[in-house]
């Protein structure tokens, strides 16, 4: 278990700004009052492991399956329907929807292996990640990947009410690997996948997914 690099600045002045307060504490506000010392200092500890948590950065084996499709994230399932999907498709698609809570790990991971094929970036709101419109109007980032069979799976992250800045890697024309890190949420949200209705789903609502190993859905072999 390593601390991921998106939390590297956080973590920092986190720490700058409680040290600043205990120090404060201890010096000025409550001279000679331990109880009110040691609450204070309790409550920022707290805090600190509680961002620290948001960053932590797990190690996880991928199997490496061209017929399947990894979680892309530690979760829950929400969402398992038939759309209409706007954005790229224009057509229906079947959603597989995860929340991530504040205590899940925040790592975004690519579902599949292949080509990506299409990279948009939404500016937007931050309804709640459950809302129904979140994942059109809060703030997300789109990556189409093309698997070389010529299958085409969207990953929509969804920035949350607590979430505040998306981070990407991906771009388009590039080359990338099942179970690689495809980016970062802050403090947790929402990913959406988007597949072709014949892909047979694995999970169902309510389970609890692991990025980079929980199996999503599989596609038939094309050569059976």
């Amino acid at each position: 278990m390593t601390i991921h690099k998106e939390g590297y600045s956080i973590l920092f002045w986190t720490l700058v700004i409680l040290l600043a307060i205990n120090i404060l504490s201890i010096s000025y506000l409550f001279t000679g009052n331990e109880t009110a010392i040691t609450i204070v200092l309790a409550v920022s500890l707290v805090l600190f492991l509680l961002i620290l948590q948001f960053f932590r950065k797990p190690r996880r084996l991928t199997s490496l399956n061209d017929r399947q499709v990894i979680s892309p994230c530690d979760g829950t399932v929400v969402v398992i329907e038939e759309v209409n999907e706007p954005e790229y498709f224009r057509g229906p698609r079947r959603q597989v929807s995860i929340f991530m809570s504040p205590l899940n790990v925040h790592i975004n991971f690519h579902p599949v292996s292949g080509i990506v094929r299409y990279v948009k970036y939404y500016p937007g709101k931050y309804l709640v990640a459950w809302h129904p419109k979140s994942s059109t109007e809060n703030e997300r980032t789109s990556v189409v990947i093309q698997t070389k069979t010529g299958v085409e799976v969207l990953l929509r992250q969804i920035a949350g009410a607590l979430a505040r800045r998306i981070v990407w890697y991906a771009k388009e024309g590039q080359e990338v690997q099942q179970g690689h890190e495809l980016g970062f949420i802050k403090f947790g949200s929402r990913v959406d996948v988007f597949l072709p209705l014949d892909a047979e789903v694995k999970v169902r609502i309510g389970e609890k997914t692991k990025g980079g190993t929980t199996v999503l859905a599989e596609f038939d072999d094309p050569a059976a």
